[in-house]
């Protein structure tokens, strides 16, 4: 095991208390806080410190992970009038994990640079199951000072690390192509899914031959099981995938690149979550194509 560092964590969301929870099992001492003061005897009882502001996680913390929604809390969770910043120490390390715009990122490691702390540029991917696992893929960028310190934090959250380079904003980069690709094929998922079962055929035959064919992808084997089971309790919402998309194509407009395929996607979330699907589990895309065509995909047992 490491030597027990400290680590301040701001998000015991549904990945969130994964990821944390796996620094406990590595280690490291974890000071943690989160809006909700339901999950507080969670946290406690797996062991962690409850703290009621993220200034009061950061005190004596090595390193400070911020796995929030957005940009907006990562910047109130640093930067605001109980900050995390207030209280670490000087060289200490800002990991945030949290899907963001590559701009954001290099913004944010050019204002950490100027209080003096360090900052890697880490988002992640492999949901619930990879934050409860351990198994998580990370595409970070920061220094070499920065990986010195926050590597072992991110060992003992991932299986796999990728050092995209010590530049802010390249591991948002990779992140918003994975988002692109995971939130294409959710839409694509469900399109199939409906258009099979309309043409007759059973859904849960439909997705056990698909599953085993090459028109498969990881998103489709994740998702399509929610949508046999008509069970959209909300593992990554909707609405995350509004946000996400979003910042897709806002990149792509910074870039002046053509992304069809990602703007058709965004308009189906969109839509979904128009129709009062934004915190439903994002499967419940399917919903649309199911009322369009007047079927259902759920099981019958």
């Amino acid at each position: 095991m490491p030597a027990a560092h400290k680590v301040g964590f701001a998000g015991l969301g549904a990945m969130g208390m994964g990821m944390a929870t796996q620094l406990l099992k590595k280690g490291f001492q974890v000071a943690a806080v989160d809006a909700r003061a339901e999950i507080k005897e969670q946290w406690t009882s797996a062991g962690g410190q409850w703290c009621d502001s993220p200034a009061d996680a950061a005190i004596d913390a090595d390193v400070f992970v911020a796995m929030v929604v957005n940009a907006e809390q990562i910047e109130s969770v640093l930067f605001g009038s109980k900050g995390a910043l207030k209280n670490l120490r000087p060289d200490g390390v800002v990991i945030a994990t949290s899907t963001v715009s590559p701009a954001f990122s290099r913004e944010l490691g050019k204002r950490l640079a100027e209080s003096g702390h360090l900052f890697i540029d880490a988002p992640v991917s492999g949901g619930v199951i990879g934050a409860e696992s351990g198994s998580l893929s990370i595409m970070a960028s920061g220094s070499d000072k920065a990986f010195e310190t926050g590597e072992p934090v991110l060992q003992a959250m991932a299986a796999k690390i990728y050092r995209i380079g010590t530049e802010p904003g390249l591991g948002s980069v990779v992140k918003t192509v994975n988002q692109l690709l995971a939130g294409s094929h959710i839409v694509l998922a469900a399109e199939a899914m409906a258009f099979g079962t309309r043409a007759g055929v059973d859904p849960e035959m439909l997705f056990d031959v698909i599953s085993h064919s090459a028109g498969s992808s990881w998103m489709f084997n994740n998702r399509v099981p929610h949508m046999l089971k008509g069970d959209f309790t909300p593992l990554s919402a909707v609405n995350i995938f509004v946000k996400d998309l979003g910042i897709v194509l806002e990149v792509a407009q910074e870039l002046k690149f053509p992304l069809p395929m990602a703007a058709l996607a965004h308009q189906i979330f969109l839509a979904a979550a128009a129709a009062g699907l934004g915190g439903q589990d994002d499967a419940s895309v399917i919903k649309l194509f199911e009322a369009v065509s007047g079927i259902s995909v759920v099981r019958k047992s």
